[in-house]
């Protein structure tokens, strides 16, 4: 949520009129000891800090301990220590949750929050009877944990009283809420030992409980990051499954773009072909909306991405400084990660996925090598993809005219019919046309010509049945158009329209038979048969035989290039 810059001077002007002289209020009230062991001092100092810049790390969510730092530092040295303790170790400490980036207000707004909690909590302590400096073990673990608790309740509040204040919505207890009450079976005894062992051991205490900490932090660092890449990996193969399921090219494309974007949880991503050499945009999103991203050959290859072209090496930059430069305008403007991989197949670069975060240094060691898999899982499946296609082409396709072939015709007119039985459909209506005197064309200019027609009337045909109903080639110079949900009547409409357009159009043919191949126009006539089920018929096969009789004894032999229907006797 954006704040306003009132409300960010605000916070400024209200740190600035009370922390300060409360800082001098609380020395007054509450003066440190008279004698302090410096050296020591400074040890707490930077174990304070050390707790800020190395934090705990559960299922990805850092968890800052400082709490038994302070513990030990407020029952040794008192109210006024701690306060100075706990606002020195507030810089490293918004540093490292990456507060302090997002807005340098946040600085001032902590301090106060950090101050309110430690005044509170220790003015508490003080109330009820605690006392600083002692050694009783009863008394440092009764008034020790009313302490902790009170600091650790009385920062929960002003968290929840400063997300009203940002006008922002949360329950009161949340699953972090759970984490500190329970990280303080962890800070109470830690807390505690710090200050007993400074108290009989001295500075090397420091280094006795500050060792450990360090070494079970980076443990737990590198566990979390184990666990974090597991589930990715475990997310990987999920995904790798699915795209086996997908048979077009297109759900295979979409499939990928909307996992990787789900399980790298990117702001932007894009994936971009390289056709015949030439470099295209094929899937582009930002933030979370599929968007049209127009950039020429030309203008990519100003990019780094005509480094990939060369190198084919995948390029990481962790924040916005390092390609600012660089040409990469299409980016929006709040990105600072962007990593660009190359999509190789049997050694040869197809493609190059970018992605884009928000997040500086997003892209870490694990994710690229997760990426790295999930784009090799893509190009097989990709691949695989286009060979189902090309497959299911050839054996649905004609390999003249590329219309469907009889097979595919067949098939789709049981099924359509079955559906007309089920009620789903109100008619089905079939149109048949047969090319007239195509054998003659064939004499005269040759097969070639004969062909070059063919694929000029699919492509007429194709632009006159648009939307409308499937077409196919059935065989030779004939052809059927399938019409569900069309009547009789319309049909006949439909059909001497194509009539029409087909007498009206001239048929480019380079004549194959002639020595120099001189391109010639003609024009060809068509006719047309009509059936319509269930006026006519209840079956599949009926429904083409009424519509060739049509075409045949009521067409042809009637003189060619006219529309005839079916009409029973």
């Amino acid at each position: 949520m954006n704040l306003s810059l009132k409300f960010r001077w605000t916070v400024f002007a209200v740190w600035l009129a009370t922390v300060p002289i409360s800082l001098y209020m609380v020395y007054h009230y509450f003066p440190p000891p008279t004698y302090i062991d410096w050296s020591e001092l400074i040890g707490f100092i930077v174990l304070a800090i050390i707790t800020a810049i190395f934090p705990f790390v559960i299922n990805g969510v850092p968890l800052f301990f400082m709490q038994w730092v302070n513990l030990a530092v407020f029952l040794k040295y008192g109210l006024f220590i701690e306060l100075i303790i706990f606002q020195i170790a507030l810089i490293p400490f918004l540093y490292r949750a990456k507060l302090l980036k997002l807005s340098l207000y946040r600085l001032p707004w902590n301090s106060i929050m950090f101050f309110l909690v430690s005044f509170i909590s220790g003015l508490f302590y003080i109330v009820i009877g605690g006392e600083f400096g002692s050694l009783s073990i009863p008394h440092i673990v009764l008034f020790g944990m009313v302490y902790l608790f009170m600091n650790t309740f009385v920062n929960h509040v002003l968290l929840k009283l400063s997300l009203i204040v940002m006008k922002k919505r949360a329950p009161f207890l949340t699953k972090d809420d759970y984490w500190d009450y329970n990280s303080m079976l962890f800070t109470f005894p830690m807390g505690l030992t710090l200050y007993l062992l400074s108290e009989y051991v001295g500075p090397i205490a420091f280094v006795l409980l500050g060792l450990p900490f360090l070494i079970v932090t980076q443990i737990l660092r590198l566990y979390s990051t184990s666990e974090r890449v597991n589930e990715y990996l475990s997310l990987a193969a999920h995904f790798g499954h699915q795209l086996g399921d997908r048979l077009t090219s297109d759900e295979v494309v979409d499939l990928f773009m909307d996992k990787t974007i789900e399980i790298m949880p990117v702001n932007h991503a894009y994936i971009i072909d390289i056709v015949n050499g030439q470099l295209q945009f094929l899937r582009s999103h930002e933030n979370g909306v599929a968007k049209a991203v127009n950039i020429s050959h030309e203008n990519i290859l100003k990019t780094p991405i005509k480094e990939i072209m060369n190198t084919e090496q995948t390029i990481v930059y962790n924040q916005q400084s390092e390609w600012i430069d660089m040409g990469i305008g299409f980016l929006p403007f709040a990105t600072q990660s962007i990593v660009m991989m190359p999509i190789s197949r049997n050694q040869k670069m197809v493609g190059i996925l970018l992605l884009a975060s928000n997040k500086k240094k997003f892209f870490e060691e694990y994710k690229i090598r997760i990426l790295d898999i999930l784009c090799s899982y893509f190009a097989v499946s990709v691949e695989r993809s286009r060979y189902i296609e090309a497959t299911l082409n050839k054996s649905e396709r004609c390999g003249l005219t590329g219309l469907y072939n009889y097979r595919y015709f067949e098939e789709q007119l049981t099924i359509k019919m079955q559906e007309l039985m089920d009620g789903e459909i109100r008619q089905l209506s079939l149109i048949m046309l047969d090319i007239d005197h195509f054998k003659l064309i064939n004499d005269t200019y040759g097969h070639q010509s004969g062909n070059s027609i063919l694929c000029d009337f699919a492509r007429t045909l194709e632009e006159e049945v648009e939307g409308k109903g499937l077409l196919a080639r059935f065989g030779g110079e004939e052809f059927v158009i399938l019409l569900p949900n069309m009547s009789k009547g319309e049909a006949l409409h439909l059909a001497e329209e194509i009539r029409m357009n087909v007498q009206l159009k001239l048929f480019e043919i380079g004549s194959d038979l002639s020595l120099n191949h001189i391109k010639e126009h003609v024009t060809i006539t068509t006719s047309v048969g009509v059936s319509t089920a269930p006026e006519d018929c209840d079956k599949p096969m009926a429904l083409i035989r009424n519509a060739d009789r049509a075409l045949y004894v009521g067409a042809k032999q009637k003189g060619r290039n006219r529309v005839a229907e079916y009409l029973k006797t």
